[in-house]
């Protein structure tokens, strides 16, 4: 038994809560996955995997040994990464994943003078309001709006967007215009699902806070969508600042409740474990910190 090999497996098995998965990852047969687990348990002298048939789980042993095995596979990692080079060449291809209008409007204006700068990369910029699975997808760094739960994977912070309420003047004519939170209960909120508490809108005013139960005839899991609906004046919004940006400066929607601060959302860059010495993510991830900031409405 290779005992780095074996411990290089179990911790993949870990992370992805599946034999096949990894099987199919590292171009094995799933048996001899298994194998090397078992071989691993032999070797230490007891299980650091409780199977079931629907689900793995660590032992309280084995969880000791996946943090020492993740610590260990990390120095060995970056040890010879630092031996085989100071420097990574920043070139090569890099598949960028973000949210449909997040990605068209606030990520898509930076590409141009990232590539000027690193003029080796060649992006591939993946849009979908979906979560893709980075591994599976072969995706080198997501781009997320909202809480991180991804297991498995590092996450970077880009620091916060901001949100506002929007609806559209047809609308607040033929519905009026609230003045407070607790008057968006006799409107129709439009909801954006993807987010966990989209039903639930909250604001500051100062040291004051409302959690406010909204209801609406319609949601939706696009951003894009909910444009569109607010600009056809079906009903109100609370959605990041950039996405309604130019639709407020041209008048085709207003703010409302400008006493009240919605609580802003984090930004946060994704990537897998394997690729967190990848000199292309490093780059862009720093190109994004570096300019996001000016973009109109984005903090």
């Amino acid at each position: 038994m290779d005992l780095f090999d074996s411990m290089r497996i179990f911790v993949r098995v870990v992370e992805r809560c599946s034999f096949s998965a990894v099987a199919r990852e590292l171009n094995m047969g799933q048996p001899a996955v298994s194998k090397q687990v078992r071989a691993l348990e032999r070797y230490l002298g007891g299980p650091v995997l409780a199977r079931t048939t629907r689900h793995l789980a660590l032992t309280d042993q084995g969880q000791r040994f996946y943090s020492h095995c993740q610590d260990i596979l990390g120095q060995v990692e970056s040890a010879t990464r630092r031996f085989a080079s100071d420097q990574e060449q920043i070139a090569g291809p890099l598949r960028v994943a973000a949210p449909v209008s997040y990605g068209r409007l606030c990520i898509a204006p930076l590409i141009g003078t990232f590539l000027e700068r690193y003029p080796d990369v060649r992006i591939d910029l993946r849009l979908s309001d979906h979560n893709e699975d980075l591994l599976m997808e072969n995706i080198d760094l997501a781009v997320r709006i909202g809480a991180v739960k991804s297991e498995g994977l590092v996450a970077v912070s880009l620091g916060t967007t901001t949100r506002g309420v929007y609806a559209s003047p047809m609308y607040l004519q033929r519905h009026g215009l609230p003045l407070e939170p607790s008057e968006l209960a006799g409107h129709n909120c439009i909801g954006f699902t993807l987010l966990e508490h989209y039903d639930h809108w909250r604001f500051t005013r100062g040291a004051d806070k409302f959690d406010i139960a909204v209801t609406g005839n319609v949601t939706s899991n696009s951003s894009e969508a909910i444009r569109e609906m607010v600009l056809c004046g079906m009903g109100i919004s609370l959605s990041a600042q950039w996405l309604f940006a130019a639709d407020v400066e041209h008048g085709r929607v207003r703010t409302v409740l400008d006493d009240y601060q919605p609580c802003a959302l984090p930004v946060s860059a994704l990537f897998s474990r394997e690729r967190r010495h990848s000199a292309r993510a490093k780059a862009f991830i720093g190109h994004l910190r570096e300019h996001l900031q000016v973009l109109p409405d984005n903090s």
